[in-house]
C-alpha cells in the first residue's frame, strides 16, 4: 500500500527548490501547525484567492504532500504526468463527480491530506459579485464519509506576490464534527459553515501576526 505520508521524489525536488524562494523573498509565515494532525489522514480546506495558493499552504507541511484535485481538462499529456507527480488527482467541474470523491475519501482514510478550496474558484480582485457564491460542502463531505479530521486554514498574500509578499498562512484546530444534522446532506452543511467562520477567523488574524517569527 502507498505512504500517503511522505512526498514523492517529484514533490521532494520541487520543496527543495522553492523553499528558499518561499521563505526568503516572499517571507511566508507559517502559524498554527500545532494544531495540524501529526499521524493520519484528514482534510485541509482553505480560501482560494490565487492559482498559487497551492504552494504556500502546502510547504509548512513539508515532507507531507497535499493531494489536490484538478480539473481533468488540464489532464493532457505532459502536463497531465506532472499534475499526478505533485499529488494532484482530476475532477470533472460542474458535475458530481462521484469518481473524485471516492479518491479524495480513499486517500485520507490510507493517511494522506487532502487540501480543498470550498469556495470554488478563486476571488476575483477588485470586482465585487452580485451574490456570494454558497461554499461547496465537498470538503466536509469528504472528511465525514472518511472519517477523518476536517483542519481549516487561510492564506494571505497570493495576490500580491509583485510585491514579494509577506505571504501568510495561518492552521487551525479540527472543526467540531459532533452534533451535527440527522441527515447526511445537512451534517456536510453544517459543518461548511463552522468551517468558513474559522477560516474568515484565521484570515482576521493575518495582520496581528505580521511582525511575528514564523514557527
Amino acid at each position: 500500500m502507498p505512504d500517503f505520508t511522505e512526498a514523492s521524489p517529484f514533490f521532494r525536488f520541487l520543496g527543495a527548490v522553492s523553499r528558499p524562494v518561499l521563505y526568503g523573498p516572499f517571507r511566508l509565515r507559517a502559524f498554527g501547525l500545532e494544531h495540524v494532525p501529526r499521524a493520519g489522514g484528514f482534510v485541509l480546506a482553505s480560501n482560494h484567492t490565487s492559482n498559487l495558493d497551492a504552494w504556500p499552504l502546502a510547504l509548512p507541511l513539508y515532507p507531507r504532500q497535499l493531494h489536490f484535485m484538478a480539473k481533468a481538462e488540464l489532464y493532457k499529456p505532459v502536463l497531465g504526468t506532472i499534475l499526478d507527480a505533485t499529488g494532484a488527482f482530476p475532477v470533472r467541474r460542474g458535475e458530481r463527480d462521484a469518481e473524485a470523491f471516492k479518491t479524495a475519501v480513499w486517500l485520507a482514510r490510507e493517511g494522506g491530506v487532502v487540501a480543498m478550496f470550498p469556495e470554488g474558484t478563486r476571488r476575483s480582485k477588485g470586482l465585487r459579485k452580485k451574490r456570494e457564491a454558497r461554499p461547496h460542502p465537498g470538503a466536509a463531505r469528504i472528511a465525514l464519509t472518511a472519517g477523518v479530521p476536517l483542519v481549516p486554514a487561510a492564506v494571505g498574500g497570493t495576490d500580491r506576490l509583485s510585491r514579494l509578499g509577506p505571504l501568510h498562512v495561518a492552521y487551525g484546530s479540527p472543526i467540531e464534527l459532533d452534533g451535527l444534522g440527522t441527515t447526511r446532506r445537512w451534517a456536510a452543511q453544517e459543518a461548511t459553515e463552522r468551517l468558513m467562520e474559522e477560516i474568515a477567523r484565521l484570515q482576521s488574524t493575518f495582520a496581528d501576526n505580521s511582525r511575528a517569527e514564523p514557527e
